[in-house]
């Protein structure tokens, strides 16, 4: 490893929110256009219509879980742990954070999100465990 392979999944990740961030200004500006909703309705975030705030809610949704991986990712760096173990379990969390992130603002089912929240969950508590574990033993 070259050394910058787990900092990759971080750069995807801040990718997603970059996009998402785009959606959303496309999605206000449209319910704006179409008479939906007044421009002021977004100074204080009331009466958002669901087609901008289920976007604003996937925003929000990946500055909490997420927060551990960075956390975490920068340990494992840190603590000469981030190998091959690290970053696939980084690539995991990061890949169903866009599945999820997908969903989210498509056909918000939560039947599908519900599993790809619960995949990313356990890769994330994983590589927490592989970093303690690191710790512990060397």
């Amino acid at each position: 490893m070259t050394g910058f392979e787990l900092f990759w999944p971080l750069v995807a990740h801040a990718f997603l929110v970059f996009c998402l961030y785009g959606l959303l200004v496309l999605r206000r500006a449209s319910v704006v256009k179409s008479g939906l909703v007044e421009r002021e309705a977004f100074r204080e975030n009331r009466d958002e219509p669901t087609e901008s705030r289920v976007v604003n809610r996937a925003i929000a949704n990946q500055f909490e879980l997420p927060v551990l991986f960075y956390a975490v990712s920068i340990l494992l760096y840190i603590v000469d742990a981030d190998n091959v173990v690290a970053v696939a379990l980084a690539w995991l969390f990061v890949a169903t954070r866009y599945a999820h992130a997908f969903v989210h603002v498509t056909a918000n089912r939560l039947m599908l999100r519900r599993p790809l929240f619960m995949a990313g969950f356990v890769a994330l508590f994983a590589l927490w465990i592989w970093l303690a574990g690191w710790m512990a033993f060397s």
